[in-house]
């Protein structure tokens, strides 16, 4: 409201159709409760069509009937998109189809609903909570727990060092050479997409992660959207550890009732697609996310095809398991690129940055500020996370049992914050969708 007042009428409207939704889709009869849903459906989504795809549409019809010689368009929307739309309709629509299927009764108390859609550390970025983990928290009180306000606040300080010091310290270089990448040599520009895939994941992960701790402040046990997905050995397994709110909402209500894996092998393969290029739509009104949805989809069909993923139905290498670091790798590599569609305004933007890259083409050299600091976010990070994937509850600084070890540790972060932050109040990345 502090934004734009008229913009809580949006949410409000969410709030209120999708909790009368539930209200009248309960105890109904199928053919009846399948024709409300679906209404109830349409009106939860109107404004998220609305506001974030109309001029996708208008402005994407508009180019494909010029193609053909004719001219028509409809008038243009000229405003900003209500912060959070796609986390809370998300959130809201998943709470009435869960009534609708029957995993879990209505909520009768409206105060307590209205709540559970606007919870405030998780409205403008997510996660997208169920209502089965979050309405059941919302009706008990929640006293101090010295232990759980300590723990909050240890997620709350590494959430803060992820978002201002990595990612907006990388941002500053990725910005630089994303902006004007056709002046930049080849190895600079696949730099800059190594170093945007972490500004990605330090934002959005930071966002979650500041989110689950401030929740927990409070008592709240917010879901984790994060686990170190840059360890991922698969496409598939990535999409267990990267956004898994997102991807377990997606599995829920388009994977599973498009018929998920129980179906033909070629059936199952176009589920998977579909659900990805669903994903690449919520994440923006462009091709390139699309796109970005699309590649991620089509790989992960291209594992299960080929057996690459040794937990997929129809997995035939089981050595792929073997080879440990390098499925890493390559699983990385793949991510980023895929993350240079996710980063460009178009389509020939993204080729034409790829094609800088294999053509190792000369051109300007961005120097790397703060090299030694840089040095050391990534040191932390990729020791953080190798320590805590390969070796859990072995060693811990900030859980340490020795109170130096952990307040030497607290305040060494807050010194990075304080010193090589960007404290400019710079926009999280994932607000904008």
């Amino acid at each position: 409201m502090k934004w734009n007042a008229s913009y809580a009428l949006v949410l409000l409207f969410v709030t209120a159709i999708t909790y009368w939704g539930a209200y009248f889709v309960e105890n109904k009869g199928k053919k009846k409760r399948q024709r409300l849903v679906a209404v109830f459906t349409i009106l939860t989504i109107t404004p998220l069509l609305v506001f974030k795809y109309y001029n996708f549409i208008n402005d994407s019809a508009s180019e494909v009937v010029g193609k053909i010689g004719l001219h028509f368009s409809l008038a243009g929307l000229n405003w900003a998109i209500p912060i959070g739309i796609s986390f809370y309709t998300f959130q809201a629509l998943g709470y009435m189809l869960d009534v609708y299927y029957g995993r879990i009764s209505r909520e009768k108390c409206f105060t307590n609903y209205v709540l559970f859609c606007s919870f405030f550390p998780q409205t403008a970025s997510g996660p997208i909570s169920k209502a089965s983990e979050l309405l059941p928290q919302i009706k008990v009180i929640h006293p101090f727990r010295y232990e759980q306000v300590r723990t909050g606040l240890q997620i709350l300080l590494w959430g803060m060092f992820l978002k201002v010091v990595m990612a907006d310290r990388l941002g500053i270089y990725v910005d630089t050479v994303y902006n004007n990448y056709i002046h930049y040599s080849g190895f600079t520009c696949f730099l800059a997409s190594i170093f945007y895939s972490f500004q990605i994941y330090g934002d959005f992960a930071g966002y979650s992660l500041m989110a689950v701790g401030i929740g927990k402040c409070l008592g709240y046990d917010l879901v984790n959207n994060f686990q170190r997905p840059y360890l991922a050995t698969s496409i598939t397994d990535f999409w267990k550890r990267w956004h898994i709110s997102l991807t377990r909402w997606l599995t829920l209500y388009v994977y599973i009732p498009l018929g998920g894996s129980r179906c033909s092998r070629y059936r199952h393969y176009w589920n998977i697609i579909v659900t990805f290029l669903v994903s690449g739509l919520w994440h923006g009104a462009n091709w390139t996310f699309v796109v970005w949805g699309g590649l991620h989809g089509i790989l992960q069909v291209i594992e299960k095809a080929l057996g690459i993923d040794p937990k997929g139905k129809y997995a035939k290498a089981p050595f792929m398991k073997r080879l440990g670091i390098v499925r890493i790798l390559v699983t990385f590599i793949l991510v980023n690129f895929c993350w240079i569609f996710f980063r460009t305004p178009t389509i020939k933007d993204a080729w034409g940055y790829i094609s800088k890259i294999f053509t190792c083409a000369t051109g300007l050299s961005q120097p790397i500020q703060y090299i030694p600091v840089v040095a050391l976010i990534f040191i932390m990070l990729i020791g953080k996370e190798v320590m805590e994937e390969f070796f859990p509850n072995r060693f811990s600084f900030f859980n340490h049992s020795n109170i130096v070890v952990r307040w030497t540790s607290y305040l060494f972060v807050v010194m990075l914050i304080v010193l090589y932050g960007v404290l400019d109040a710079t926009q999280f990345i994932y607000v904008s969708f």
